[in-house]
């Protein structure tokens, strides 16, 4: 699938890509929602229907990834939350060998993310993922999510890597079709982002079932 010896840079997601996408869709999805309604004495029921469309009508933006944001709407203090059930983190399959693999391969492996820093922290310290990284870019450092053509812009202006030689991983249909609106030429999804749910039938680009499909020198 690849030809690794043309790859210079790898920019990795995180969240559904290299970390257990069950943990985010939890506590969006079923976590927040409980602690909404007790805070507002609403059924279950009612806080889902009041907070889905909200969510919804922020998916894409930058907002959506802001923890402060959502604090601010919510008044509900999302870091903390995070951090009460920061043990539910965990890293996908076979993530760690890969990112090993990448380390003996002479590859700038960068971390690019649209998670608000402090949900970052949060990750990287339950994960300890971050020696693997030369660097990681979280988009709220540059005001537009991975989404938007202005991210990659900015991005590949301050870091100045080539777009045909880098490789780009994510679980985000929408970030992979800006990533090739932009140009980067390797592209790559994951089919099993949610270990809870079904693998996703992914035609649009090249996907992988866990890393092995992919791993440097094999």
């Amino acid at each position: 699938m690849l030809e690794w010896n043309k790859i210079n840079t790898v920019l990795l997601d995180m969240d559904g890509t290299l970390l257990d996408l069950n943990f985010d869709n939890h506590f969006w999805l079923e976590f927040i929602p409980e602690r909404y309604a007790l805070q507002n004495q609403l059924t279950l029921d009612e806080a889902v229907k009041h907070l889905v469309p909200l969510f919804k009508s922020m998916e894409g933006k930058l907002e959506w990834y802001c923890l402060d944001y959502w604090s601010e709407i919510l008044k509900l203090d999302i870091a903390g939350l995070k951090a009460e059930i920061s043990g539910l983190i965990s890293v996908l399959p076979h993530v760690t060998e890969f990112l090993n693999a990448l380390q003996h391969s002479n590859k700038e492996v960068l971390l690019v993310t649209n998670a608000h820093r402090d949900s970052l922290s949060i990750k990287m310290e339950k994960t300890c993922l971050q020696p693997f990284f030369n660097d990681i870019i979280c988009s709220h450092d540059f005001g537009f999510a991975k989404e938007h053509q202005e991210f990659w812009e900015i991005f590949q202006n301050q870091y100045g890597w080539d777009k045909e030689s880098t490789l780009m991983i994510d679980d985000s249909l929408a970030v992979l079709r800006s990533a090739k609106t932009f140009g980067i030429k390797n592209l790559i999804s994951i089919t099993r982002p949610d270990s809870k749910k079904a693998a996703r039938s992914i035609t649009e680009f090249p996907a992988i079932h866990d890393f092995r499909e992919i791993m440097p020198g094999a």
